[in-house]
């Protein structure tokens, strides 16, 4: 199943994109679920009763995908965690002993097709990076890496939008990663039931020519590793964002020190997923 975030009468509200073309509403009374973080908290429960409830919707409910306006996948997150260091490929720094943890303030959140605008008198150093995001389910505390993945609600695109500034990135990286807009995820959220991500392929572009290309295969350590070893410091809950890494840059023009411009059209895509593009102003 694949849950967007819309925004509908100025407020987001949760729907079903169904058959590729078309968004549900989800019917609050009728399923009792009041957003996405209720939707991931309610565990089988909740998705049995939602699913219940399409299923009796008529084939021609809601409203076509191309009219609405997508918020973040996760409007409201009660934290966002990255993930450094996580790919090999080539140019690659070396792996870390255990996953290298960063964050990014929740309400750095922004949906597909919005537009970036920052202060360039603060920093004029901004990248782009892809990653998948893992969306929590039932909260997860000081669990296995064999039981990670029953907490696990489902999948999502990121853009882990980034200050390289040596006065942010280099020693302030909260504040490099948090300004507003830096994390545009989306489109929508991917079930786990319904995604395998394994060997999934991932892309970045700006206007067309890519960044990064990579497959999850990459990744160094695995969606179990990540979400067991946050675990044993902290509570994962329900619609938190685990950023799972981003993949070498690639030296082919544009390169690896390219930076956003104004005008630029950034997209990050995940095979299975879909895309998120932003405007950058």
């Amino acid at each position: 199943m694949r849950l967007a975030t819309i925004l509908a009468d100025g407020r987001p509200r949760a729907a079903v994109v169904r058959d590729d073309d078309r968004v549900v509403l989800i019917d609050t009374q009728a399923t009792g679920l009041a957003g996405m973080r209720a939707i991931a908290a309610g565990g089988a429960a909740a998705f049995g009763r939602l699913a219940a409830w399409l299923d009796s919707q008529p084939d021609d409910a809601g409203q076509p995908l191309a009219s609405v306006t997508l918020g973040p996948a996760v409007p409201d997150p009660g934290g966002i965690y990255t993930v450094g260091l996580n790919y090999d490929g080539p140019g690659a720094a070396p792996r870390p002993e255990r996953p290298l943890i960063f964050a990014k303030a929740a309400a750095s959140v922004a949906g597909h097709g919005a537009t970036l605008a920052w202060d360039r008198g603060l920093t004029d150093d901004v990248d782009a990076e892809v990653e998948l995001a893992v969306v929590i389910g039932t909260p997860a505390f000081r669990v296995t890496p064999g039981d990670a993945m029953s907490h696990v609600f489902g999948y999502a695109c990121i853009n882990d939008v980034s200050a390289r500034d040596e006065r942010l990135d280099g020693d302030q990286w909260l504040l490099g990663k948090s300004m507003p807009g830096f994390c545009p995820v989306g489109p929508w959220i991917v079930t786990a039931d319904a995604f395998d991500p394994t060997n999934v392929a991932l892309r970045c572009t700006i206007d067309g020519a890519a960044l990064q290309e990579s497959r999850t295969t990459s990744m160094r350590f695995g969606i179990p590793e990540i979400v067991s070893y946050l675990s044993q410091h902290l509570e994962l809950r329900p619609g938190d964002l685990i950023a799972t890494g981003t993949p070498p840059r690639l030296t082919t023009p544009p390169g690896p020190d390219r930076r956003l411009r104004a005008g630029d059209t950034v997209t990050v895509s995940i095979e299975g997923i879909g895309r998120v593009t932003t405007l950058i102003a």
